[in-house]
């Protein structure tokens, strides 16, 4: 049998990031051979790869890179299965191999099969399910090109990449506070003008439903009620609904018995709140027309407009899970 030394295991465990009973392992089982021994941990990723094929990747972390000249921008996730080993340096750190990696590439099958020093990134991550006894795999793979990039990652849990239509002076300022915006919010579009009219009329029927179903139980118990919008969307709120809500809001004043002299200086309120109710969806899931979080006085809309001639060109945001 051949003698295996403590360099000989450590020079292994280096290369692979395996244990170091494990590292012995292999090499003995190699008789010795260096390469052999890669093989043996690679074959036994294989397995235990298998063996967990159908376990729930819900943990890991999620990453991001821009290039040094902000013109390009990746996310990924590097995904396992227990919190513990997403907490480890050593995970950590294979992430960032990864996202590297990542950054040259711009879909996920050239990454997955993207070289990684000998072998490809997929044979690491089967490589290194072995090393970990965890299944780990990419879930997520975004990328962002623009004139200039930005990135915000939030605890490693949350990654946004933003992209602007030019290389403003302060860039790096906007696109942190808006991959920020687009991380805590949540958007998945620019605009309500991107909504296709068929989704939000069926988002629209979904909502008032369930909101109306609220209220019955609402009603009940005695407790307030709920308000139910006629309209969820800008799209929605053609000059004809604006120019109908302001009669309303006027026939409301008049009944009232508000003077009619003082009424220009109330319909704003009363028509930037029926605006408000009746735009939730685009409030949750538009980036432009969400409050701007560091300033919920003004729209993220009117926070880009502030930094003179540049808009949001695209972005992204991935998650575990």
């Amino acid at each position: 049998m051949a003698k295996i030394s403590a360099a000989d295991v450590k020079k292994l465990r280096d290369a692979t990031g395996a244990g170091m009973m494990d590292c012995k392992n292999a090499l003995v089982e190699a008789e010795g051979d260096f390469d052999g021994a890669i093989t043996v941990l690679r074959k036994k990723g294989q397995k235990v790869a298998a063996k967990r094929a159908d376990r729930d990747s819900s943990e890991g972390v999620a990453i991001a890179k821009i290039t040094d000249d902000n013109t390009k921008g990746v996310a990924i996730v590097l995904a396992c299965e227990t919190d513990f080993v997403a907490k480890n340096d050593s995970f950590k750190e294979l992430a960032q191999q990864f996202v590297d990696i990542a950054i040259n590439f711009d879909n996920k099958e050239d990454f997955l099969n993207a070289k990684f020093g000998d072998i490809t990134v997929a044979e690491k991550l089967i490589e290194q399910t072995g090393v970990i006894g965890e299944k780990i795999e990419i879930t997520a793979f975004e990328k962002v090109q623009a004139p200039y990039v930005g990135a915000y990652v939030h605890g490693n849990k949350i990654a946004a990449v933003v992209g602007l239509t030019a290389a403003i002076d302060k860039a790096a300022e906007l696109t942190k506070d808006l991959a920020m915006q687009v991380a805590s919010m949540g958007a998945t579009t620019l605009s309500y003008k991107d909504f296709d009219p068929a989704y939000v009329a069926s988002e629209t029927e979904a909502r008032i439903a369930a909101i109306e179903k609220d209220n019955e139980e609402l009603a009940r118990l005695g407790k307030t009620l709920k308000n139910v919008p006629q309209f969820i969307s800008m799209l929605q709120l053609s000059d004809a609904v604006i120019a109908q809500a302001a009669e309303d809001a006027k026939a409301q004043l008049k009944a009232e018995g508000k003077p009619e002299k003082i009424w220009d200086r109330i319909l704003p309120g009363k028509m930037e709140r029926f605006i408000s109710d009746n735009t939730t969806l685009d409030q949750e899931q538009c980036l432009l027309d969400q409050k701007f979080i560091k300033d919920e006085k003004q729209s993220v809309a009117d926070y880009v407009t502030s930094f003179g001639d540049v808009a949001v060109k695209n972005f992204i945001r991935i998650t575990l899970g």
